[in-house]
C-alpha cells in the first residue's frame, strides 16, 4: 500500500485549528486557479429567451414588418 503525503505540513510553530482551516482554504483556492476554465456554451438565436416571450403582434402600420423575428 502506498503511503499518501498530507497535503499541508507545519514546519514551524504552533497555528490553531481555525489557521489552518483559513490556509488550506486558500491553497486549494489557488489550486483550482491552474485549471482550464469551461466556457459557457452560448445559446443558438433560436433558443432565445426574448424571442420566446415577446408582446403579441397587433395588427396595424408596420404589422407585417414587426411580424417579423428580429423586429
Amino acid at each position: 500500500m502506498t503511503e499518501q503525503r498530507p497535503l499541508l505540513r507545519v514546519v514551524r510553530g504552533e497555528p490553531s485549528d481555525e489557521e489552518l482551516a483559513a490556509l488550506t482554504v486558500v491553497v486549494a483556492a489557488l489550486a483550482q486557479r491552474g485549471r482550464p476554465r469551461r466556457r459557457p456554451v452560448p445559446v443558438g438565436a433560436w433558443a432565445s429567451y426574448g424571442d420566446a416571450h415577446r408582446q403579441p403582434v397587433r395588427p396595424g402600420p408596420g404589422g407585417w414588418r414587426a411580424s417579423g423575428r428580429f423586429a
